[in-house]
């Protein structure tokens, strides 16, 4: 493999974990919130906030799944 594919390939995985550790920001944020509510119930906030958790909690497991398939990826490439 070629400097240049390398270092694309590399930073796409970087960007990868990026955007994955993002997701696990907004869920550390989203039960701050959660846990706030238990002072202060509202309902409909909870209920909203769960939801949010639940796509972000689902889109952490995704990006995890395309970070495995795109190492293999690179690392296949690397050994060509």
């Amino acid at each position: 493999m070629d400097q240049s594919k390398y270092d694309q390939m590399q930073g796409m995985l970087a960007k990868l974990e990026d955007v994955k550790n993002s997701q696990e920001s907004i869920i550390d944020k989203i039960n701050h919130i959660i846990t706030d509510l238990f002072q202060n119930p509202d309902s409909e906030l909870e209920k909203a906030m769960e939801a949010a958790h639940q796509k972000a909690s689902d889109n952490v497991e995704k990006i995890n799944e395309a970070i495995e398939t795109y190492e293999i990826k690179f690392n296949k490439a690397q050994q060509a």
